[in-house]
């Protein structure tokens, strides 16, 4: 297994931060930086994701693979999340399910738009085959399944200009954000909590900057010099997040969302946000990585295996509304909601890598 690195380190990060959120009120999750600007850890995952493509896609020199070998790994990748989105989402109905018949509380049945799956079963096997249909809470892994099946186009795009690679990404941004363009949810009403056609942005900048950081060191000497200005944004945001000042969409201009902070379709206020906090704090790796020993390497050891990880991630964290529901919450619970989720996120990664070594380890006679 690769050594403990930055991406690894804050892909773990993000990891965490996204388990402790997933679970509403809890004591910690005021400790989380999405709580102190407007941006979270799904903008830092995402972003990472993109960044890992660009290393994925190129050989130990830095020199790209085979566009065939690179479209291939890219479509694996999408069939293997896929199956896990489709895992994770029977496993969250039947612990809802499940915990509604322990509990003989039949409102339990409508957390997070469960109930149209009770209600409707036959549409909504249907919907959750197409991903169109979305357990709250459970909304990543689609978006993740559409950004990286949609990303050969621009790693073979990259190929040939990674500005015509971003350009093409920015234009759909921006008209998707002037058309509000988002994928329908169904059976029921509604659009996709995270719109495709806006996150894709994160994902394709985060595999631009990583083949424009190993090309030269022009990016790096940048985003030296534009640390103070990602400390004055990041500033700014726990300003907003404290004051909880926002833009009212009523009476911003049009096209609104060019002006407003939706996280659903992630606009321009949140994605400047994330990059000034991607400015400001991606230094500090080098900073901690000597100092925080066993820390440092539990994180990377998530971010090593993020699906697996994010996956039980879910999971645990919906055990863990359900035992603050059930219990009335309080510091002790949370202690040892969080304490207990942060053992299943290690324990899932070390049984990945195990798992992972054994079968790459010679058979015995």
């Amino acid at each position: 297994m690769r050594d403990p690195n930055a991406i690894d380190f804050w892909r773990g990060f993000a990891l965490v931060t996204i388990f402790v959120n997933h679970i509403p009120g809890n004591t910690f999750e005021r400790y989380t930086f999405s709580q102190y600007g407007i941006s979270d850890a799904a903008e830092l995952f995402v972003f990472l994701a993109g960044w890992s493509i660009g290393i994925a896609t190129r050989r130990r020199d830095g020199t790209p693979e085979p566009a065939g070998q690179s479209v291939v790994r890219l479509l694996a990748r999408t069939v293997e999340v896929y199956r896990a989105q489709l895992t994770v989402m029977l496993l969250a109905l039947a612990l809802i399910a499940g915990s509604a018949l322990l509990l003989d509380n039949p409102l339990i049945l409508e957390w997070h738009n469960a109930g149209g799956f009770f209600a409707d079963p036959i549409q909504s096997v249907c919907g959750m085959a197409l991903m169109t249909y979305q357990l709250g809470f459970f909304n990543i892994l689609p978006l993740y399944v559409v950004l990286i099946g949609i990303a050969p186009i621009f790693v073979l795009v990259g190929r040939v200009s990674l500005i015509a690679a971003l350009a093409l990404s920015g234009a759909i941004y921006l008209a998707s954000l002037v058309f509000e363009w988002n994928v329908p949810s169904w059976p029921g009403e509604g659009d996709w909590f995270f719109d495709p056609f806006c996150w894709q942005v994160l994902l394709v900048l985060g595999f631009v900057l990583q083949g424009w950081n190993l090309r030269s060191d022009t990016l790096r000497r940048w985003s030296r010099r534009l640390i103070p200005a990602g400390v004055i944004i990041v500033i700014l945001g726990i300003a907003l997040a404290v004051t909880g000042l926002r833009p009212d969409p009523l009476m911003v201009p049009e096209p609104r969302l060019l002006f407003t902070f939706e996280k659903t379709y992630l606009t321009p206020a949140r994605l400047l946000h994330f990059l000034g906090v991607l400015l400001a704090f991606a230094p500090l790796y080098a900073f901690l990585a000597p100092r925080i020993g066993v820390v440092g390497r539990y994180l990377s050891q998530l971010g090593r295996n993020s699906l697996a990880v994010f996956s039980m991630g879910s999971i645990l964290s919906l055990i863990g509304q359900l035992v603050r529901f059930q219990t009335g919450g309080g510091v002790l619970v949370d202690m040892l909601v969080a304490g207990s989720g942060l053992v299943g996120l290690g324990f899932t990664a070390w049984f990945v890598e195990w798992r992972s070594r054994t079968k790459s380890s010679p058979a015995r006679s």
